[in-house]
């Protein structure tokens, strides 16, 4: 079985504040799927830096498509 590489994982206050979003912003962002995929790993919830990234992106292009 192969492993994919390490990636750096953020706590939502880390990506709150990356977002510069309250926390709470950031749970009713998971709660309603608009945010940033996260998932909870040992009862604490992270996020892939890589995953965070590529929705700003995605952010931006919908802008631009729009």
């Amino acid at each position: 079985m192969e492993h994919a590489s390490v990636t750096k994982l953020l706590t939502l206050n880390e990506v709150a504040e990356l977002l510069r979003k309250s926390p709470s912003q950031m749970r009713w962002m998971r709660h309603n799927g608009s945010g940033p995929r996260g998932a909870k790993l040992g009862g604490r919830l992270l996020y892939r830096e890589s995953d965070v990234i590529d929705w700003i992106q995605k952010q931006f292009d919908d802008q631009a498509a729009a």
